[in-house]
């Protein structure tokens, strides 16, 4: 953000601050004894809560003063471990801001609310650390709103839920017009700034974030720092060419863009930097916005933007469905008439919107969700309606933004806690990202050539694996010049290692299992998916100990809260260079879906990877045009436009060393093996069993 709209910004702002800062000391000062006006356990949760409110403000005074940034790393750190401490660990378990502790402490209702509250006002660490009144102060007043209508009524729970409602409800233009143009304006510059102008040899910047900061981010950015320039700007290349040449395989005119959204986790920031000089010789500016941590976005999974460090998985997991509480279909449509006012307010901007590049990362510890009963849920209604607002919401923003107008690239690398071989890890991941794309495009057209002669594929699964699936594949009208597999080199999906096709849903049958994966960061034990006709008709997972509690976590997790989801794609791996160094290093259960979908046949549920670029016409290296890119579903996109699409796409994987064989079945009724026993047997594939022997 420049430092005029900043200042004048916050000028608007500070007399609220000064009295929203002032009573909020006071309340802390007002529930220190035994003279407070509320009960002892309304009074325990407003004490200590204000306590913290008020180091957020003291954070707040720092970095406005300027003071932020004198400090140095001993005291900086100090005061990241004491902003994130009440979450941090095993003191989550006594927080206010856990449901189960929570509901105990003040009663099921109340206690529920006044946890979403708590949780909501921890956003305002960030909003200190940015300096920005306008989103820190509205939520000060929102405390001391409910704090008063509690000292009016110690039990008045539909009160409180009143306030909560109508503040994200009166506040739905700020917020969206916020969270828009975080995305599409690059003067917005609160992160850049940091990147580009601080000494990143001292990882004292990171915590100038706002971010938890765990040792991930500062041995991350530790390790770059003994790289020589030529590598990072080599890191950097691949990352910035691969968005690049998806410009330029999907035929997209680059020139005509202007920004580039770039996401990422802290102690990246070389590259990052690097990044930033080589997209702006291609005429791009960075808009680097944060992982929104607000209720109104909140997730346990898939964050969109740059974040730091995990002070408690289990927290995040407890507050994914928090919007619950306040969700109807007047607030959808409230936020919808938001986004859309928002958006027209900065067409064009939008217009110059060339899409996001992402760096993920990969190893972090194991996690397994505990269930908690206490945490808000959405209840059926309210999935329906979410559901809707979701596809409402997607198709507004492929108004303003087209699928087909913008590309994207995504890349992945390991953060120290994967291991003592960290390093070795690293440059590992370099090698596969960076494979030769010639020797695969070889390979994956004899693979793909001989997927286009088939009407349907049989995958089955090996030892424990049970999977026994058809998939149905679309027709062509001109085989010669047509394809139903794309193939997929090193361009917007690094690595390399791919063919992949939109199933035909009718004659897609069978069932689809993992014997345990990660998706999203959750585990899922021995995962069981049947289809008939290309959608889920039955699911089950062994995590907890009775079905029901099972199909929830499958339901809430995997399918988004939606009754069923086709198979959106099917794909074939062939990075097993990348499957060699998950099993050489034990690393195969941390890998990403970005890596692990690559290292065997894999099945996304959900949209096509084609979804709202339907018409874009793509060919192969080889010329002929892909043409299988929709299904029944996407295909309501010209007449139900609120039914094509679940805005949703997870790929699961069967690994080789779970992997039975993959068949071609012609029309004639004979077979083309492609691979038996996990092996590779297409001639002209031979190559890629050398990383598996």
């Amino acid at each position: 953000m420049t430092a005029n709209y900043l200042d004048e910004e916050n000028a608007e702002y500070s007399e609220r601050y000064g009295l929203a800062y002032s009573r909020i000391q006071l309340i802390n000062s007002e529930t220190s004894g035994s003279g407070s006006p509320l009960p002892e356990e309304l009074s325990a949760y407003f004490h200590k809560t204000s306590a913290f409110i008020i180091e957020t403000c003291e954070a707040y005074n720092l970095a406005s003063s300027g003071m932020l940034d004198k400090m140095d790393i001993t005291g900086l750190k100090k005061l990241n471990q004491s902003l994130y401490k009440d979450i941090n660990g095993s003191n989550y378990e006594n927080s206010y801001a856990e449901p189960g502790f929570a509901t105990r402490k003040l009663g099921k209702d109340i206690g529920q609310l006044l946890c979403v509250l708590y949780t909501e006002m921890r956003v305002n660490i960030v909003y200190a650390f940015e300096k920005r009144l306008s989103l820190l102060v509205p939520l000060l007043e929102l405390y001391i709103q409910v704090y008063n209508i509690l000292e009016d009524s110690p039990s008045a729970a539909t009160e409180i839920h009143d306030a909560i409602y109508y503040y994200f409800f009166d506040y739905a233009d700020i917020m969206a017009e916020g969270r828009i143009r975080s995305l599409l304006d690059p003067g917005l510059s609160f992160a850049t700034d940091i990147i580009m102008h601080k000494d990143l040899s001292d990882p004292s910047y990171l915590y100038l974030f706002g971010e938890y900061i765990s040792e991930n981010e500062l041995k991350t950015s530790e390790y770059l720092n003994t790289l020589p320039e030529s590598s990072i700007k080599d890191m950097a290349s691949t990352f910035t060419e691969g968005y690049r040449k998806g410009f330029e395989a999907y035929n997209i005119d680059l020139s005509k863009k202007g920004t580039v959204n770039i996401r990422y986790v802290l102690g990246f920031e070389r590259i990052v930097r690097e990044a930033i000089l080589q997209f702006g010789k291609m005429g791009l500016k960075p808009c680097i916005y944060r992982a929104e941590r607000g209720l109104l976005y909140r997730s346990s999974g898939h964050k969109n933007g740059y974040y730091g460090g995990n002070a408690n998985r289990q927290y995040d997991y407890d507050h994914r469905m928090d919007e619950s509480i306040i969700f109807d279909k007047a607030f959808a449509d409230r936020r919808l008439s938001a986004q859309r006012k928002a958006f027209e307010d900065m067409k064009e901007l939008a217009s110059l919107y060339a899409g996001p590049a992402v760096m993920e990362t990969f190893g972090e510890t194991d996690f397994t969700a505990a269930d908690k009963k206490a945490a808000p849920r959405f209840n059926e209604k309210q999935q329906e309606q979410r559901t809707n607002f979701m596809a409402a919401s997607s198709l507004l923003t492929n108004e303003f933004i087209p699928g087909d107008t913008t590309s994207f690239t995504i890349i992945a690398y390991p953060v120290p806690s994967i291991g003592d071989n960290y390093q070795e890890i690293f440059n590992e991941t370099i090698k596969v990202n960076t494979l030769n794309p010639s020797l695969y495009e070889k390979i994956q057209t004899c693979l793909i050539n001989a997927l286009d002669t088939g009407d349907f594929v049989t995958v089955t699964g090996r030892g424990r694996n049970i999977t026994n699936i058809n998939i149905a594949l679309a027709p062509l009208n001109n085989p010669a010049k047509e394809t139903k597999f794309e193939n997929c080199l090193a361009d917007v999906n690094i690595p390399l290692g791919e063919v992949f096709t939109s199933p035909q849903l009718k004659g897609t049958n069978g069932l689809l299992h993992a014997t345990s994966i990660y998706l999203d960061g959750l585990i899922y034990k021995d995962l069981k998916l049947e289809f008939k006709d290309g959608v889920v008709t039955n699911y089950s997972c062994s995590n907890f100990g009775t079905e029901e509690e099972n199909q929830r976590y499958i339901h809430e997790n995997l399918l988004h809260q939606h009754k069923t989801l086709p198979l959106g794609e099917f794909a074939i791996g062939t990075n097993t260079t990348a499957y060699q160094m998950g099993q050489k290093y034990n690393i195969a259960h941390k890998l990403p879906i970005l890596i692990t979908e690559k290292t065997g046949p894999h099945f996304a549920i959900g949209d096509t990877c084609f979804s709202h670029e339907e018409e874009l016409r793509t060919y192969n290296p080889d010329g002929k045009e892909m043409k299988c890119k929709e299904n029944s579903f996407s295909m309501l996109r010209h007449t139900d436009t609120s039914h094509a699409y679940f805005n949703c796409h997870t790929d699961i994987t069967i690994p080789y060393n779970e992997l039975g064989d993959i068949i071609v079945h012609k029309p004639c009724g004979t077979m083309v093996k492609i691979i038996e026993n996990g092996k590779f047997v297409l001639p002209g594939t031979e190559e890629l069993n050398k990383p598996l022997d």
